[in-house]
Protein backbone atom coordinates (compact mmCIF):
# COMPACT_ATOMS: atom_id res chain seq x y z
CA UNK A 1 0.00 0.00 0.00
CA UNK A 2 1.34 3.44 -0.91
CA UNK A 3 1.77 6.49 1.32
CA UNK A 4 -1.39 8.29 2.52
CA UNK A 5 -2.74 11.15 0.46
CA UNK A 6 -2.44 14.75 1.65
CA UNK A 7 -6.23 15.02 2.08
CA UNK A 8 -6.33 12.01 4.36
CA UNK A 9 -3.43 13.31 6.47
CA UNK A 10 -5.00 16.77 6.74
CA UNK A 11 -8.24 15.28 7.99
CA UNK A 12 -6.32 13.12 10.46
CA UNK A 13 -4.09 15.98 11.68
CA UNK A 14 -6.27 19.12 11.59
CA UNK A 15 -3.65 21.12 13.50
CA UNK A 16 -1.75 21.58 10.27
CA UNK A 17 0.99 20.19 8.08
CA UNK A 18 4.68 21.14 8.21
CA UNK A 19 5.72 24.08 6.05
CA UNK A 20 8.21 21.99 4.11
CA UNK A 21 5.69 19.25 3.27
CA UNK A 22 5.02 20.30 -0.39
CA UNK A 23 8.71 20.26 -1.21
CA UNK A 24 9.47 17.03 0.64
CA UNK A 25 8.92 13.54 -0.66
CA UNK A 26 7.24 12.54 2.63
CA UNK A 27 4.42 14.07 4.62
CA UNK A 28 4.35 14.51 8.37
CA UNK A 29 2.68 16.14 11.36
CA UNK A 30 3.58 19.50 12.79
CA UNK A 31 4.47 19.86 16.44
CA UNK A 32 7.01 21.25 18.82
CA UNK A 33 9.95 19.05 19.75
CA UNK A 34 11.66 19.02 23.11
CA UNK A 35 14.89 20.35 21.65
CA UNK A 36 15.26 23.58 19.70
CA UNK A 37 16.35 22.80 16.16
CA UNK A 38 18.29 25.53 14.30
CA UNK A 39 16.78 26.93 11.12
CA UNK A 40 18.51 26.30 7.86
CA UNK A 41 19.83 29.86 7.62
CA UNK A 42 21.64 29.78 10.99
CA UNK A 43 23.35 26.43 10.40
CA UNK A 44 27.10 26.75 10.88
CA UNK A 45 30.03 24.35 10.91
CA UNK A 46 31.90 24.05 14.20
CA UNK A 47 35.62 23.31 14.13
CA UNK A 48 36.98 20.12 15.74
CA UNK A 49 38.63 22.28 18.41
CA UNK A 50 35.33 23.93 19.33
CA UNK A 51 33.56 20.57 19.55
CA UNK A 52 36.40 19.07 21.58
CA UNK A 53 36.46 21.96 24.05
CA UNK A 54 32.73 21.59 24.67
CA UNK A 55 33.04 17.85 25.21
CA UNK A 56 36.06 18.40 27.46
CA UNK A 57 33.97 20.52 29.84
CA UNK A 58 31.46 17.75 30.46
CA UNK A 59 33.36 14.52 29.75
CA UNK A 60 36.30 13.60 31.98
CA UNK A 61 39.18 11.64 30.47
CA UNK A 62 38.90 9.72 27.18
CA UNK A 63 41.02 12.29 25.30
CA UNK A 64 41.46 10.12 22.19
CA UNK A 65 37.74 9.38 22.03
CA UNK A 66 36.77 13.06 22.35
CA UNK A 67 39.19 14.06 19.60
CA UNK A 68 37.94 11.32 17.28
CA UNK A 69 34.29 12.20 17.91
CA UNK A 70 35.00 15.92 17.38
CA UNK A 71 36.73 15.26 14.05
CA UNK A 72 33.96 12.93 12.87
CA UNK A 73 31.26 15.44 13.83
CA UNK A 74 33.11 18.22 11.98
CA UNK A 75 33.28 16.10 8.82
CA UNK A 76 29.57 15.32 9.24
CA UNK A 77 28.67 19.02 9.45
CA UNK A 78 30.79 19.88 6.39
CA UNK A 79 29.08 17.13 4.42
CA UNK A 80 25.62 18.44 5.36
CA UNK A 81 26.59 21.99 4.40
CA UNK A 82 27.87 20.93 0.97
CA UNK A 83 24.76 18.89 0.25
CA UNK A 84 22.52 21.79 1.28
CA UNK A 85 24.31 24.06 -1.17
CA UNK A 86 23.62 21.54 -3.90
CA UNK A 87 27.30 20.80 -4.46
CA UNK A 88 28.60 17.32 -5.12
CA UNK A 89 30.70 16.04 -2.27
CA UNK A 90 33.24 13.24 -1.97
CA UNK A 91 32.83 13.13 1.81
CA UNK A 92 31.47 9.84 3.09
CA UNK A 93 29.37 9.31 6.18
CA UNK A 94 31.43 9.24 9.37
CA UNK A 95 29.38 6.89 11.53
CA UNK A 96 31.10 5.94 14.77
CA UNK A 97 31.57 2.77 16.80
CA UNK A 98 32.43 3.37 20.46
CA UNK A 99 33.82 0.37 22.34
CA UNK A 100 34.57 0.36 26.03
CA UNK A 101 33.57 -0.91 29.48
CA UNK A 102 30.34 0.17 31.13
CA UNK A 103 30.49 3.60 32.75
CA UNK A 104 33.32 4.85 30.55
CA UNK A 105 31.28 7.69 28.99
CA UNK A 106 30.02 6.36 25.63
CA UNK A 107 26.44 7.63 25.98
CA UNK A 108 27.60 10.77 27.77
CA UNK A 109 29.84 11.79 24.86
CA UNK A 110 27.04 11.29 22.31
CA UNK A 111 24.46 13.19 24.38
CA UNK A 112 26.73 16.21 24.89
CA UNK A 113 27.63 16.20 21.20
CA UNK A 114 23.94 16.40 20.26
CA UNK A 115 23.37 19.26 22.71
CA UNK A 116 26.24 21.23 21.17
CA UNK A 117 25.11 20.69 17.58
CA UNK A 118 21.46 21.41 18.56
CA UNK A 119 20.12 18.57 16.48
CA UNK A 120 17.50 15.95 17.34
CA UNK A 121 19.00 13.09 19.32
CA UNK A 122 17.63 9.73 20.39
CA UNK A 123 19.05 6.71 22.24
CA UNK A 124 17.86 3.27 21.17
CA UNK A 125 18.70 -0.21 22.46
CA UNK A 126 19.74 -2.65 19.76
CA UNK A 127 18.32 -5.61 21.71
CA UNK A 128 14.74 -4.37 21.19
CA UNK A 129 14.89 -4.87 17.43
CA UNK A 130 14.22 -7.99 15.41
CA UNK A 131 14.48 -9.09 11.82
CA UNK A 132 11.65 -7.81 9.61
CA UNK A 133 8.58 -10.01 9.80
CA UNK A 134 9.01 -11.06 13.44
CA UNK A 135 7.39 -9.70 16.58
CA UNK A 136 9.43 -6.75 17.78
CA UNK A 137 10.60 -3.43 16.42
CA UNK A 138 11.84 -3.02 12.87
CA UNK A 139 14.98 -0.90 12.49
CA UNK A 140 12.95 1.87 10.81
CA UNK A 141 11.48 2.63 14.24
CA UNK A 142 14.89 4.11 15.19
CA UNK A 143 14.33 6.87 12.65
CA UNK A 144 10.69 7.16 13.76
CA UNK A 145 11.83 7.95 17.31
CA UNK A 146 14.20 10.60 15.93
CA UNK A 147 11.31 12.02 13.88
CA UNK A 148 9.23 12.26 17.06
CA UNK A 149 12.05 14.05 18.92
CA UNK A 150 12.32 16.62 16.12
CA UNK A 151 8.65 17.54 16.34
CA UNK A 152 7.95 15.63 13.10
CA UNK A 153 10.19 17.95 11.10
CA UNK A 154 11.69 15.84 8.32
CA UNK A 155 14.38 18.43 7.56
CA UNK A 156 15.59 18.36 11.17
CA UNK A 157 15.34 14.58 11.35
CA UNK A 158 17.59 14.11 8.33
CA UNK A 159 20.51 15.78 10.16
CA UNK A 160 19.92 14.29 13.60
CA UNK A 161 21.95 11.78 15.62
CA UNK A 162 20.88 8.23 16.51
CA UNK A 163 22.79 6.52 19.32
CA UNK A 164 22.49 2.72 19.10
CA UNK A 165 23.47 1.18 22.43
CA UNK A 166 24.29 -2.49 23.12
CA UNK A 167 25.37 -3.04 19.53
CA UNK A 168 27.49 -5.98 20.68
CA UNK A 169 24.36 -7.83 21.85
CA UNK A 170 23.22 -8.39 18.25
CA UNK A 171 26.37 -10.26 17.26
CA UNK A 172 25.90 -13.32 15.06
CA UNK A 173 25.35 -16.49 17.06
CA UNK A 174 26.79 -19.69 15.66
CA UNK A 175 24.13 -22.31 16.19
CA UNK A 176 23.12 -22.56 19.82
CA UNK A 177 26.59 -22.09 21.25
CA UNK A 178 25.93 -18.69 22.83
CA UNK A 179 22.33 -18.28 23.90
CA UNK A 180 20.47 -21.40 22.83
CA UNK A 181 18.59 -19.38 20.23
CA UNK A 182 19.21 -21.96 17.54
CA UNK A 183 20.23 -21.36 13.95
CA UNK A 184 17.50 -18.78 13.25
CA UNK A 185 19.06 -15.61 14.63
CA UNK A 186 16.18 -13.12 14.39
CA UNK A 187 17.64 -10.71 16.95
CA UNK A 188 21.26 -10.84 15.85
CA UNK A 189 22.55 -11.16 12.30
CA UNK A 190 19.12 -10.28 10.87
CA UNK A 191 19.16 -6.95 12.67
CA UNK A 192 22.71 -6.26 11.50
CA UNK A 193 21.62 -6.89 7.90
CA UNK A 194 18.68 -4.51 8.32
CA UNK A 195 20.94 -1.81 9.77
CA UNK A 196 23.14 -1.77 6.68
CA UNK A 197 20.70 0.28 4.61
CA UNK A 198 20.22 2.81 7.43
CA UNK A 199 23.94 3.32 8.05
CA UNK A 200 24.78 3.62 4.36
CA UNK A 201 22.05 6.14 3.64
CA UNK A 202 18.79 5.26 1.93
CA UNK A 203 15.34 6.74 1.52
CA UNK A 204 13.17 4.62 3.77
CA UNK A 205 9.54 4.66 4.87
CA UNK A 206 9.28 5.59 8.55
CA UNK A 207 6.12 5.06 10.66
CA UNK A 208 4.56 8.24 12.05
CA UNK A 209 3.26 6.58 15.21
CA UNK A 210 6.12 5.09 17.24
CA UNK A 211 3.76 3.20 19.56
CA UNK A 212 1.98 1.56 16.62
CA UNK A 213 4.91 0.87 14.33
CA UNK A 214 3.18 -2.27 13.06
CA UNK A 215 0.62 -0.01 11.37
CA UNK A 216 1.86 0.19 7.77
CA UNK A 217 -0.55 2.94 6.68
CA UNK A 218 0.83 6.09 8.31
CA UNK A 219 4.41 6.68 7.25
CA UNK A 220 6.69 9.27 5.70
CA UNK A 221 9.78 9.02 3.54
CA UNK A 222 13.06 9.98 5.22
CA UNK A 223 16.56 10.06 3.73
CA UNK A 224 19.11 8.68 6.21
CA UNK A 225 22.14 9.88 4.20
CA UNK A 226 22.84 12.76 6.61
CA UNK A 227 21.78 11.09 9.86
CA UNK A 228 24.83 10.43 12.05
CA UNK A 229 24.79 7.00 13.66
CA UNK A 230 26.85 6.41 16.80
CA UNK A 231 26.96 2.75 17.82
CA UNK A 232 28.28 1.65 21.21
CA UNK A 233 28.95 -1.62 22.96
CA UNK A 234 31.00 -3.08 25.77
CA UNK A 235 32.03 -6.30 23.94
CA UNK A 236 32.49 -7.79 27.40
CA UNK A 237 32.86 -11.38 26.21
CA UNK A 238 35.63 -10.37 23.82
CA UNK A 239 37.52 -8.54 26.56
CA UNK A 240 37.08 -11.53 28.84
CA UNK A 241 38.40 -13.88 26.18
CA UNK A 242 41.46 -11.68 25.74
CA UNK A 243 42.08 -11.60 29.50
CA UNK A 244 41.84 -15.39 29.67
CA UNK A 245 44.58 -15.67 27.05
CA UNK A 246 46.96 -13.76 29.30
CA UNK A 247 48.82 -16.32 31.36
CA UNK A 248 51.50 -15.57 33.93
CA UNK A 249 52.49 -12.59 36.01
CA UNK A 250 50.62 -9.37 35.37
CA UNK A 251 47.57 -11.07 33.84
CA UNK A 252 45.27 -10.16 36.72
CA UNK A 253 46.23 -6.49 36.71
CA UNK A 254 45.34 -5.86 33.10
CA UNK A 255 42.73 -3.12 32.70
CA UNK A 256 39.82 -3.54 30.34
CA UNK A 257 40.29 -1.53 27.15
CA UNK A 258 44.04 -1.58 27.45
CA UNK A 259 44.74 -3.13 24.05
CA UNK A 260 43.47 -2.16 20.65
CA UNK A 261 40.69 -4.31 19.22
CA UNK A 262 41.12 -5.25 15.59
CA UNK A 263 38.39 -5.62 12.98
CA UNK A 264 39.26 -9.30 12.62
CA UNK A 265 38.51 -9.86 16.31
CA UNK A 266 35.17 -8.05 16.00
CA UNK A 267 34.23 -10.20 13.00
CA UNK A 268 35.12 -13.34 14.92
CA UNK A 269 32.99 -12.03 17.78
CA UNK A 270 30.00 -12.06 15.44
CA UNK A 271 29.82 -8.58 13.90
CA UNK A 272 29.26 -8.44 10.14
CA UNK A 273 32.20 -7.12 8.16
CA UNK A 274 29.73 -5.08 6.06
CA UNK A 275 28.40 -3.41 9.19
CA UNK A 276 31.88 -2.56 10.47
CA UNK A 277 32.69 -1.14 7.04
CA UNK A 278 29.84 1.34 7.48
CA UNK A 279 31.26 2.38 10.87
CA UNK A 280 34.57 3.83 9.66
CA UNK A 281 35.43 5.68 12.89
CA UNK A 282 36.07 3.05 15.56
CA UNK A 283 37.02 4.44 18.96
CA UNK A 284 38.03 2.38 21.96
CA UNK A 285 37.38 3.90 25.39
CA UNK A 286 39.37 2.78 28.40
CA UNK A 287 38.34 2.23 31.97
CA UNK A 288 38.38 5.44 34.02
CA UNK A 289 41.00 5.78 36.74
CA UNK A 290 40.28 6.70 40.37
CA UNK A 291 41.37 10.31 39.83
CA UNK A 292 39.15 10.63 36.74
CA UNK A 293 36.15 9.24 38.62
CA UNK A 294 36.78 11.81 41.37
CA UNK A 295 36.79 14.56 38.74
CA UNK A 296 33.52 13.20 37.33
CA UNK A 297 32.00 13.81 40.77
CA UNK A 298 33.33 17.35 41.17
CA UNK A 299 34.63 19.02 37.99
CA UNK A 300 31.93 19.24 35.24
CA UNK A 301 29.32 22.04 35.35
CA UNK A 302 26.63 19.39 35.83
CA UNK A 303 28.59 17.23 38.29
CA UNK A 304 26.82 15.10 40.87
CA UNK A 305 28.23 17.04 43.82
CA UNK A 306 26.87 20.33 42.45
CA UNK A 307 23.54 18.67 41.68
CA UNK A 308 23.03 17.33 45.22
CA UNK A 309 24.14 20.62 46.77
CA UNK A 310 21.58 22.49 44.69
CA UNK A 311 18.85 19.96 45.51
CA UNK A 312 19.42 20.36 49.25
CA UNK A 313 19.80 24.13 48.99
CA UNK A 314 16.20 24.24 47.71
CA UNK A 315 15.24 22.73 51.09
CA UNK A 316 17.36 25.31 52.92
CA UNK A 317 20.15 22.85 53.80
CA UNK A 318 23.85 23.36 53.08
CA UNK A 319 25.59 20.13 52.06
CA UNK A 320 29.33 19.72 52.61
CA UNK A 321 30.74 16.62 50.91
CA UNK A 322 34.32 16.25 52.08
CA UNK A 323 37.05 14.85 49.88
CA UNK A 324 37.48 11.72 52.01
CA UNK A 325 33.83 10.79 51.51
CA UNK A 326 34.05 11.26 47.77
CA UNK A 327 37.25 9.20 47.61
CA UNK A 328 35.51 6.32 49.37
CA UNK A 329 32.62 6.53 46.88
CA UNK A 330 35.14 6.36 44.03
CA UNK A 331 36.92 3.39 45.56
CA UNK A 332 33.62 1.54 45.99
CA UNK A 333 32.78 2.14 42.30
CA UNK A 334 36.19 0.78 41.28
CA UNK A 335 35.92 -2.29 43.51
CA UNK A 336 32.50 -3.14 42.08
CA UNK A 337 33.57 -2.21 38.51
CA UNK A 338 30.62 0.15 38.14
CA UNK A 339 32.40 2.99 36.36
CA UNK A 340 31.03 6.52 36.23
CA UNK A 341 27.51 5.20 35.65
CA UNK A 342 27.39 3.76 39.18
CA UNK A 343 28.44 6.94 41.02
CA UNK A 344 24.89 8.31 41.18
CA UNK A 345 23.41 5.13 42.67
CA UNK A 346 26.21 4.98 45.27
CA UNK A 347 25.65 8.61 46.29
CA UNK A 348 21.91 7.99 46.50
CA UNK A 349 22.57 5.23 49.01
CA UNK A 350 25.00 7.37 51.02
CA UNK A 351 22.72 10.42 51.13
CA UNK A 352 19.40 8.56 51.46
CA UNK A 353 18.74 9.69 55.06
CA UNK A 354 20.03 13.20 54.40
CA UNK A 355 17.69 13.67 51.45
CA UNK A 356 14.75 12.26 53.43
CA UNK A 357 15.28 14.55 56.43
CA UNK A 358 16.32 17.67 54.49
CA UNK A 359 12.96 19.54 54.69
CA UNK A 360 13.00 19.09 58.48
CA UNK A 361 16.55 20.47 58.84
CA UNK A 362 16.12 23.85 57.18
CA UNK A 363 18.92 26.27 58.00
CA UNK A 364 21.39 23.56 59.00
CA UNK A 365 24.67 22.44 57.46
CA UNK A 366 25.11 18.71 56.83
CA UNK A 367 28.69 17.43 56.76
CA UNK A 368 29.35 14.10 55.06
CA UNK A 369 32.82 12.76 55.87
CA UNK A 370 34.66 9.51 55.14
CA UNK A 371 33.47 7.76 58.32
CA UNK A 372 29.79 8.50 57.58
CA UNK A 373 30.21 7.41 53.97
CA UNK A 374 32.04 4.16 54.76
CA UNK A 375 29.43 3.25 57.40
CA UNK A 376 26.68 3.56 54.80
CA UNK A 377 28.66 1.61 52.19
CA UNK A 378 29.39 -1.22 54.65
CA UNK A 379 25.66 -1.66 55.21
CA UNK A 380 25.20 -1.71 51.45
CA UNK A 381 27.81 -4.48 51.21
CA UNK A 382 26.04 -6.50 53.90
CA UNK A 383 22.69 -6.23 52.12
CA UNK A 384 24.28 -7.40 48.86
CA UNK A 385 25.85 -10.40 50.57
CA UNK A 386 22.54 -11.38 52.17
CA UNK A 387 20.82 -11.32 48.78
CA UNK A 388 23.38 -13.76 47.42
Amino acid sequence: MGPPSRDSLQSRYPEGMPKDAPERKGLGMSGGGARRVPRQEDFHVLTPRQIYEHLDRYVIGQEAAKRAVATAAHQHLKRIEQRRQGAKTLLRKTNLLLMGPTGSGKTHIARNLAELLEVPFTVVDATEYTEAGYYGKDVEVMVAELLFKSGHSIDATERGIIFIDEIDKIARRSGSSRTGAGSRDIGGEGVQQALLKLLEGREIFVPLNVTQHWNKHDFVQVDTSDILFICAGTFTDLHQAQVDKQVGFGAEGRRQGGSRLRVKELVEYGMLAELLGRLPVQVQLRELSAEELYQVLTAPPDSLVKEYREALKLDGVELELREGALRSVVQYAIDKRLGARGLRSILEEVLADVLFEAPERRGQTVVVDRAFCEARLSKLDGAALREE
